[in-house]
């Protein structure tokens, strides 16, 4: 009769079938939660690849900068140059007419 009281043998074949929905739905968490933590450290490694590339773009950005401000320094000075040596070339020429 202690059977029948907890629900006997059939009773037993319930809890067995509800334990095994159980470690099937557990292990189907913790495979979605190792799925989860999978893909935040791939946005994690995203968003440090992200900040890397941004801090290189600014890098480059100045450098760019530098380069365009020495290139038109080298503009104005190819300029004056090419002025004077004009200038040069018009005074050797007259020098040589006068003589």
């Amino acid at each position: 009769m202690a059977q029948n009281e907890i629900g006997g043998d059939h009773g037993d074949g319930e809890y067995e079938r509800a334990q095994e929905r159980v470690e099937r739905a557990l292990s189907k968490l913790e495979a979605s939660l190792r799925g989860l933590n999978a893909r935040i450290r791939s946005i994690a490694r995203i968003e440090s690849d992200v900040a890397r590339l941004e801090k290189d773009r600014a890098m480059l950005a100045s450098e760019l900068g530098r380069a365009s401000n020495k290139a038109k320094r080298l503009d104005e000075s190819a300029d004056m140059v090419s002025r004077r040596l004009v200038l040069a070339m018009e005074e050797v020429k007259t020098v040589l007419e006068e003589e």
